[in-house]
């Protein structure tokens, strides 16, 4: 862990705490790194999800109503 670190208090549902103790003890890492671990995995997955939101920012859109149409239609439904 970084020397750097900050100190913050998060509550926990009794049984994710006793998982991430129990991962803790089986890996030799510490509830801190891996709950940093998680973290940064949701934020790499939201700048993943904003870029894919960015790449298609010019497409078209299409109303639910007429995408149901097009599926009755089309036989799909």
């Amino acid at each position: 862990m970084s020397t750097l670190t900050k100190r913050a208090t998060v509550y926990l549902d009794p049984v994710l705490h006793k998982a991430l103790r129990l991962q803790s003890l089986e890996t030799s890492r510490s509830v801190s790194d891996l709950i940093n671990d998680a973290v940064r995995d949701e934020l790499a997955e939201d700048a993943s999800d904003l870029a894919a939101f960015d790449e298609r920012k010019n497409e078209g859109t299409l109303e639910f109503e007429n995408f149901v149409k097009r599926l009755k239609r089309d036989g799909t439904i």
